[in-house]
C-alpha cells in the first residue's frame, strides 16, 4: 500500500496510467461493454478489471492523477444510445459532473455512435472495466499533460 494513492487504483491500473503519454486514450466502461475483445486491439493489449467499483468512483480516482487533454475539442467521448442519438441517461450527467469537478471547468463530452465508439476504443491505450451495470456507461478519456 502507498500513502496518498486511492485504493481503487490497483497496481496494474497505475502501471498503465504511467505508461500513457499525452494524446493517449483510456476507456472506462461498464460490465456490458465487450471490453475483453476490444482490449486485445489496444496498445496495452489486455483488459484491466477494477472489480467492485462503479464508473463514478473509478473515474474520480483516475482523474485525480490523469490530466485531460486541453488540445482537443472534446477530451471525453461517450457512447450514444442506440436508435436514440439525442437520448439521455443519468450516467451522462454523473460523468459530466465528475470530469468538470476534476478539471475545475466545463469539459466537452462528445457522443459517438455505438460502432464508432467501438472503433475508437480499439485505438485507445487501455480499457478499464468497472462493475457498473450500465447501460451506456462507456467513456473514452484523452490524456493531456501535467
Amino acid at each position: 500500500m502507498l500513502k496518498g494513492v486511492d485504493p481503487v487504483l490497483n497496481a496494474e491500473l497505475l502501471y498503465a496510467l504511467m505508461l500513457m503519454g499525452h494524446g493517449d486514450q483510456l476507456v472506462l466502461c461498464d460490465v456490458n461493454h465487450p471490453a475483453h475483445t476490444i482490449a486485445l486491439h489496444t496498445s496495452y493489449g489486455r483488459l484491466i478489471d477494477v472489480s467492485g467499483c462503479g464508473l463514478e468512483r473509478v473515474a474520480e480516482a483516475v482523474l485525480k492523477l490523469f490530466p485531460l487533454d486541453t488540445f482537443v475539442a472534446a477530451p471525453v467521448k461517450r457512447m450514444q444510445i442506440v436508435d436514440d442519438p439525442d437520448g439521455h441517461l443519468p450516467i451522462f450527467d454523473t460523468m459530466q459532473a465528475v470530469v468538470d469537478r476534476a478539471e475545475g471547468r466545463r469539459v466537452p463530452i462528445e457522443a459517438l455512435e455505438r460502432f464508432a465508439f467501438y472503433e475508437a476504443a480499439k485505438q485507445s491505450f487501455a480499457i478499464i472495466r468497472t462493475s457498473d451495470m450500465g447501460p451506456y456507461g462507456c467513456f473514452i478519456f484523452s490524456k493531456g499533460v501535467v
